[in-house]
Order: C-alpha cells, then sequence, then structure tokens
C-alpha cells in the first residue's frame, strides 16, 4: 500500500513529524518499509508563463520565448520542445538552477549559453527532466490559474513523501489512506476528517436489470446509469498526483476517478460502456468453454470456480478481479454503468492467481471489503464523475441497490481477566473501552467482559484473540514492561539410571561419528524402500513435493546425506543422527507432547561407508564392515551387554543383517545396505547401518562396588567344532548361563570368542569357534582342580549342543 503523506494528512493530522508518523504505524503492526521523497531535489525552478514565441533564426525546430518569471523583467529562452506555445504556463529552470542528476549522475547547473546565435537565459523543463515521470513527450503543461514566479516545489507541493506500508493479509481495511487515517485517529487521538461530498439526485429514471444468481459469489450489488458525460476531460492535476504518488499511471478521467475512490476508500467499482453492454446483466458462476478478453489483453478460460458477470450474449467480466475488453470505457464513451459489489472473499481468493496475474481490485476483495458502504462510495463517485466529466447534458439515474446475502456480524466476547494475562500489562474496563471507542467498534459491557460487534470493514476480528492483538497494537508494544519470566526455581535432578541424548551423541562422536540433522518429513519413495511402509504418515501441505510423508525410519535420510557427500568426493562418511519418527498407533491419547494416533519415539541412527580408517601408513586400507559398527554399537551401550539375531529387513542384506536385543526385547536393527538399494542409490560400496530406539540407549545400570582380586588370574582356551549353521552367540548363551547356575563356573570372570576356522581337518558344512576364558578367586589362589573343575562343567554343557565336539 502505497500513498503521500499529505494525502493522509487531509482525513488525519497528528502533531508528529514523518519520521515519528513512520514509527507509530510500523509499532501498531502497519509496517512502513520505505518513505522517499516524490521527487528528487532541484532548485530555482519557478512558475513561469510563456508571453510570445518566434521561430529561431538558424534553427528550424527551435523557438525563442519570452518568458515571464516574476521577476519584472522577462526572460528569453530557445526552446524545441513540440508543445511550447504563447500562454501556456510551464517549470522554468533560472540561470543558477541545479537541476536532477543525469544519467551520468552529476547534478545539471543551468547557465546562460548561447544556441545557434541566440543567448537562452534559462530552461523550460519536462516532467523526464524534473525527474517526476517518464513522459518526455514536451514540457509538463500547468494549470492556467497557476502563480506566476512561484517555487515549482511548493506550487507542485513536491516537499512531501511517500509511504509505503507492507500490511498483512488480515489488515485489508487498511489498504485505503481512509483505513490508515483511522488507524492513525485510534493511535494518537487526533480528529478523523472522513472525505465530504454532497450526494447527487437522480433526474432519469434509467436502471439496467441486474440478476443476482450466485448469493454465494455476490452479496452485495449496487449500480447506477449516467449519461451524457465527457470522457476526454482532463483529470485535475490534484487527483493525477496524489495517483502518482499512489503508484498509478493516470489513463483517462473515467478510469483515474474510480481508481482515485479505490485508494481513498478502499472500494474497488468496475464502469462499463452502457452502450457495449447487451441487454440486461447475470451476476453468476462462469461455465465450461465461456472465455473472456480482459483489459490487459489476456483471454482467458473460466468455469464453475470463477465468478463472472455476464450479459445476455457474453461474459463481460471476471467478478471482483477485471473488466473485460469488450464493454471497456474509452475518450468516445459518453453513457456509463457505474458498479460497486460485495464479493465474498473465499469466492476470489486464488483466482486472480491461476490466470497467474493479480490485480489490485482481487487483492482487496480476497481480504474483504465493507459490505456496508456501496452506495455511499457508489455517491462518491458520481460527484467526482459529474465534477470532472459532466455537463449540462448529463443525465443520473438512480442507484439499484441488491442486498442478497450480507455476512453476519457476529459479536466476539473478549473478558479483560484474559487479555491482562496474554499482555502481561493491568489493564482495567475503561482503559479497554477507551480503546474500542477510539478503533469505532461498538461493544456492550459488563464487569469484566465486553461484547465486541466488528464493523463491516473489519473481517480480521472473529475470536477473543484478535480483540486483544487490537488492545495491545493501540496500548503501544513499546508501551509493555520488558520483565523477566516468572517461575519456580526449582532444579530438577535427572535420574541417575538414565542418560540424555546428548551425552549419547559425544559418545558417537568419539567413536569418530558426525552428527547430522535431517528434516522429518520425506520422500515417500523412502519409507517403502527403506521401511517398506506403504501407508506412510501424508502431509497436507508438504514445502516441496520430495517432503511429502513423515519418516519411520531415519535410515533414508542418512543414505541421502552419504549420496550427497560422494557427489562432492567425499569418500569416506561416518554420520549419525538422534531424532523423532512417525507411526500410527490408535492407542495413543492426545497429551502435552503427544498426539491422539500417532506414536513419536525418538530413534538414534549412524551410517558408516568406506574405508575404516583414514589412510596411513601403520595399517592396509580395507572397507568398513558389519563387524566394525557392531563392535561401535556395543561401545556404545557399555556397559549393557546386546545380544544380536539374525534377521530379516527391506532396507538390509539378507545374509548381513540381524535385530539389536536388550534383555530379549527387539531394540533396533544393524546391517549392510541391500544390494538393490546400492544399485538404486548408486552407492559404490555398501554402507552399514544401525538403528536404535533412544528409550533403550538411555538406560544404564547404576554403578556398582565389586571387589577386586589380588590373586592371579588363570587363562584357557577352548576350541568347539560346530556346525556351520550354529551362531557363536549360543555358545556364549550357554557359557553365561553355566557362570549363573553352576558353582563350579563361579569363578568364570570373562569369556570371549577370539578365532574362527574354516578348512583343514573339518568337513565342509563345519566351523571351528576357539573361546578365551578369563578365571579368578577373589579369597585365595586357584588350584589346579579347581580350574579343570570349571573347564570341565563349561566342556559337558557345551557337548549338549547338538553336533558340537571338542576341536582336537
Amino acid at each position: 500500500m502505497q500513498f503521500s503523506e499529505s494525502w493522509l494528512r487531509t482525513m488525519v493530522d497528528p502533531k508528529m513529524t514523518s519520521d515519528e508518523l513512520s514509527h507509530l504505524l510500523t509499532m501498531s503492526g502497519l509496517e512502513v518499509e520505505e518513505i522517499a521523497p516524490v521527487a528528487p531535489p532541484f532548485t530555482q525552478i519557478v512558475v513561469g508563463h510563456v508571453l510570445e514565441i518566434g521561430k529561431h533564426p538558424n534553427a528550424d525546430r527551435l523557438n525563442v520565448c519570452q518568458v515571464d518569471v516574476g521577476t519584472g523583467t522577462h526572460l528569453t529562452i530557445v526552446c524545441g520542445a513540440a508543445n511550447v506555445r504563447a500562454g501556456l504556463k510551464v517549470p522554468c529552470a533560472m540561470v543558477g538552477a541545479i537541476l536532477p542528476p543525469g544519467a551520468d549522475g552529476k547534478p545539471f547547473e543551468i547557465k546562460i549559453g548561447e544556441l545557434r546565435g541566440v543567448e537562452s537565459q534559462g530552461m523550460l523543463c519536462s516532467a523526464r527532466e524534473l525527474k517526476l515521470s517518464e513522459d518526455h513527450d514536451g514540457l509538463l503543461e500547468l494549470a492556467d490559474d497557476a502563480p506566476v514566479g512561484m517555487n515549482f516545489r511548493d506550487y507542485y507541493e513536491l516537499n512531501d513523501l511517500k509511504f509505503t506500508i507492507k500490511l498483512t493479509p488480515n489488515k485489508a481495511d487498511c489498504l485505503s489512506v481512509l483505513g490508515v487515517a483511522r488507524e492513525v485517529s485510534a493511535l494518537t487521538g487526533t480528529p478523523l476528517k472522513q472525505p465530504t461530498f454532497e450526494i447527487v439526485s437522480a433526474n432519469i429514471a434509467d436502471a439496467l436489470p441486474v440478476k443476482i444468481s450466485a448469493p454465494d459469489l455476490c452479496g452485495r450489488f449496487s449500480g447506477r446509469i449516467i449519461r451524457g458525460l465527457n470522457a476526454k476531460a482532463a483529470t485535475p492535476q490534484w487527483m493525477k498526483q496524489r495517483l502518482e504518488r499512489s503508484g498509478q499511471r493516470s489513463i483517462s478521467a473515467l478510469v483515474d476517478i474510480s481508481n482515485y475512490v479505490m485508494l481513498e476508500l478502499g472500494r474497488p467499482t468496475h464502469v462499463f460502456d452502457l452502450d457495449k453492454i447487451h441487454g440486461s446483466l447475470d451476476v453468476r458462476w462462469g461455465k465450461t468453454g465461456e472465455s473472456l478478453k480482459l483489459l490487459n489483453g489476456n483471454t482467458v478460460s473460466v468455469d464453475e470456480w470463477i465468478g463472472v458477470i455476464a450479459d445476455e450474449q457474453q461474459i463481460e467480466s471476471l467478478a471482483g478481479i477485471m473488466g473485460g475488453d469488450a464493454t471497456a470505457v474509452s475518450l468516445d464513451t459518453q453513457n456509463i454503468y457505474l458498479e460497486a459489489a460485495f464479493w465474498f472473499p473465499q469466492a476470489i481468493q486464488g483466482r486472480a492467481r491461476r490466470f497467474n496475474f493479480s490485480t489490485d481490485a482481487g487483492h482487496r476483495f480476497e481480504r474483504g471489503v465493507d459490505f456496508a458502504t456501496n452506495v455511499e462510495h457508489l455517491e462518491r463517485i458520481t460527484a467526482l464523475l459529474i465534477d470532472i466529466c459532466g455537463n449540462a447534458d448529463t443525465k443520473i439515474g438512480p442507484i439499484d441497490d441488491q442486498q442478497v446475502n450480507l455476512p453476519q456480524r457476529l459479536p466476539v466476547t473478549i473478558r479483560t481477566a484474559r487479555a491482562v494475562k496474554v499482555i502481561g500489562v493491568p489493564l482495567t474496563d475503561a482503559l479497554i473501552a477507551d480503546i474500542f471507542t477510539r478503533l469505532g467498534l461498538t461493544f456492550s459491557q459488563e464487569p469484566g467482559v465486553f461484547q465486541v460487534t466488528p464493523p463491516s470493514y473489519r473481517f480480521d476480528i472473529e475470536i477473543e484473540e484478535d480483540l486483544i492483538e487490537e488492545i495491545v497494537r493501540v496500548y503501544g508494544f513499546e508501551n509493555i514492561p520488558a520483565l523477566p519470566p516468572v517461575a519456580p526455581n526449582t532444579m530438577f535432578i535427572a535420574p541417575e539410571n538414565t542418560r540424555s541424548l546428548f551425552a549419547i551423541s559425544h559418545k558417537l562422536a568419539a567413536l569418530d561419528y558426525q552428527e547430522v540433522i535431517n528434516y522429518s518429513f520425506v520422500e515417500e519413495a523412502w519409507e517403502v524402500d527403506f521401511a517398506a511402509n506403504a501407508q506412510p504418515i501424508k502431509l497436507l501441505n508438504p514445502i516441496a513435493s520430495q517432503m511429502s510423508v513423515m519418516r519411520s525410519s531415519l535410515v533414508g535420510s542418512l543414505v541421502a546425506n552419504v549420496k550427497y557427500n560422494l557427489n562432492r568426493k567425499v569418500s569416506r562418511v561416518r554420520i549419525f543422527e538422534a531424532g523423532t519418527v512417525f507411526s500410527r498407533n490408535p492407542d495413543v491419547q492426545d497429551g502435552p507432547l503427544s498426539v491422539a494416533g500417532f506414536d513419536q519415539p525418538k530413534h538414534v541412527a549412524g551410517l558408516a561407508y568406506g574405508p575404516y580408517a583414514e589412510e596411513q601408513w601403520g595399517q592396509p586400507g580395507r572397507a568398513v564392515d558389519f563387524f566394525d559398527v557392531k563392535a561401535d554399537l556395543e561401545a556404545l551401550f557399555a556397559p549393557i551387554t546386546l545380544r544380536f539375531a539374525k534377521t530379516e529387513h527391506p532396507a538390509l542384506h539378507p545374509g548381513r543383517a540381524a535385530q539389536v536385543l536388550l534383555d530379549g526385547k527387539v531394540v533396533g536393527f544393524i546391517g549392510e545396505l541391500h544390494p538393490r538399494l546400492q544399485q538404486k542409490y548408486e552407492l559404490p560400496l555398501a554402507p552399514v547401518v544401525f538403528e536404535v530406539t533412544a528409550d533403550a540407549l538411555q538406560q544404564r545400570a547404576i554403578p556398582k562396588y565389586a571387589e577386586l582380586s589380588k590373586f592371579p588370574a588363570v587363562v584357557r582356551d577352548l576350541a568347539v567344532v560346530v556346525k556351520q549353521g550354529v551362531p557363536a552367540q549360543d555358545l556364549l548363551d550357554i557359557f553365561a548361563a553355566e557362570k549363573r547356575t553352576n558353582n563350579a563356573c563361579r569363578i568364570l570372570q570373562a569369556f570371549v570368542l577370539f578365532d574362527e576356522y574354516h578348512g583343514k581337518g573339518l568337513e565342509n558344512d563345519e566351523k571351528s569357534l576357539a573361546f578365551r576364558f578369563t578365571l579368578q578367586d577373589t579369597e585365595n589362589t586357584l588350584q589346579d582342580d579347581t580350574v579343570e573343575a570349571a573347564m570341565t562343567a563349561l566342556i559337558a554343557a557345551v557337548s549338549k549342543l547338538d553336533g558340537a565336539k571338542l576341536r582336537t
């Protein structure tokens, strides 16, 4: 929204500077983006009067002018403009005048010069030379009553400023100078002076038949016929100035008047050439197959989603957006139909964007325009039309005002206590009542409660919070004291048997993983590939087409991170993420941190790709494998001991994947990426990934005192031959059970698998697993018979396993 400060001050003139006014508007929610002068600086330019002209003796295209500039002497000025003539009043730059910078960026000084042998004592100026517009067809012609010798800046009001306001979508009531003036009046208490005009009485009974077939499109339609106008009449200079300083180009008097009232009062209207309308008008929804050539030259196709105004032969206008070319007014127009309507915002929203353009009218109607002032605004336009374009033969018809479906203005309740709580200021009923009065809001009052009925021009007041916003805007954000939050100063101690995600992240960083943070919404294909989730949770309004569903696994994002790094020549990647995943669960109820029907647990996932270690001389290079990542996962859970069981997972290699079990419960998975996905995502090597629940990782045992033995330990090795399909974990479980249940094995302190052998001396379906046992007593030195008893018990337990035997 752009307007000139001088125009605003004709309606409300607070005793404050331009900068203070700008700050006031910004702090009330009407952000002033820019304040700019309406014209660049220049000096010594006055209103000149061309008294006589004569041909230049040495140049066919030049004239020698005698110009009165109010000094008592006439200046001789050589001018080549085509529109120079005797009697013309024009800006005149006197000797010593400084004009705005030209193309070279330097100011231009006027000096006495000689043109083809004739001395020139100044310069007659065009609008372009003064940087007032791009019009360079000739001199800037001034009104006949312009005072000769008056400073041109004062005469043309060039010491004015242009305000550009960035409005939020809810402040449609400020899309006019009157709307901004209402705000300034409410904020400062300065009286509001609304535009005044005399109602023009009808002197003919002519009326154009109009039918409203779509009351859900148009709630009120008003119009009148005016005959015998002079469309060639010049737009007054004051109106041109205000239009130009509001970013509007002057077109013709009929169009300019309509645009002027839109900027002044916020009411878009349309002027039809009455002689081009075929019969009556019908306000309706469009029909498939219909089309319309618009004022901008585009031809658009409409359907049942687009509102139109049609006559008995064709569509004449896009409702609330733009008129049609067929009924456009021109300089030959004599008879018009003047229309003002209320279009429902939801019936206009999105329509202009469908055709890839926007209009001032559409911008206003899709936000809401005052539905109660159709007739008054038509009278305002009529008065301007008669004043500027009217003549003795002008005939004015009565206003045909049809009200079929006006919005209901339901009262909104606001509680003083609620406003005090939200704003944090001790407001009183009297203060709130004063604010509502200044805003022009109609209300009824009980102690502590107000019932406010929104005005017809306010479409942004629907709930209590909207009224609280109005209170705080007028009260002043700067008047709210800056106070620290008040809360109980109680320290909450974290349970000793849990650790934070922050500590887990530090542990992973110590294991040479780098943390990544990814979006929680991912591609739908990722859910199918990495989680076999054919029914993911879809977003209603995704920020991008490739981010349309909520993730149920972190693996897809990690694989994408690897791909991103590979494309940038990073060959070794070790990353992890601690984040939320999402799944459906009908048992979940709404709560402070939950949404009914959806689980949102935290998971921790890691991925290793490329060489096991950075290239170095101390060890040969090799690719990271399943057991490297498994060791990292065990270190992450330590001192808790994990179990791993073979599994099938849609994202993992069929023979290189395992469940992660903690106390018999599955808490995650680990494995090598499936070859199919490796090929699909163009990865030269297979990454190894893991994903576990954060809850399981956050568990930790409370440290307990244990006596360290002062006696030496005994180490024994045991090699067991088993079938290829027997997992080593089965044997480890047997040893752990013996330690717990067999008194002879109580001295068993630790046992590890240290070797696996295949080959000579074994059958093809056999393997040899070698275990190392550490035995120690805390009370005395172990004797051979005690050690042998323990080893015998272990051998006996292993022998019970089908096909197991000692390797000899």
